[in-house]
This record gives C-alpha cells, structure tokens and sequence, in this order.
C-alpha cells in the first residue's frame, strides 16, 4: 500500500508547522559579517607575498623529503641484499 501526500507550502509555512526556528535574521548578520572582513582584507591583499607564503614551505618540503628518500637510499645500499 502506498499513500501519497502533497503538501503545498512556502519553506517559512513549513518551518512554523514544524516548530523550527527562523535563523534567516542570523545568516544575514553572519553574510554582512564575512563581507566586511573580506572587504578589510583585500585592501591588504599582495598576491606576490601569498604566493611567496604558500609556494615556499611546498618547496622546503619537497628538499626535505627528497634528503629523506636519499638517506634511505644510501642506508639500504650499505646493507647486503636479502635472499
């Protein structure tokens, strides 16, 4: 047996029959939050010098794990072969 129901409302009616509450009035104060923080920030925005933060620990990290990967190569070179 299958009963099928169509309900007709707005999400506001559905929400109210539901017992949900309206944080529409919070989403809009969070919005014009991040949008003046975003406008602060990009008066300070440099794309040289994120690019520099972002590139810089990618490039150490990359020597560090290429040292890594020598070290254990000279380290299994010394070792004779298992059989």
């Amino acid at each position: 047996m299958k009963i099928k129901i169509d309900i007709d409302c707005t999400p506001e009616e559905a929400r109210t029959f539901l017992g949900l509450p309206d944080v529409q009035p919070m989403q809009q104060w969070m919005m014009s939050q991040m949008q003046d923080r975003m406008e602060k920030g990009i008066e300070n925005f440099d794309p040289e010098t994120i690019m520099k933060a972002w590139i810089t620990p990618g490039i150490e990290g990359f020597g560090q794990l290429q040292k890594a990967l020598w070290a254990a190569a000279a380290g299994e070179a010394g070792k004779p072969a298992k059989k």
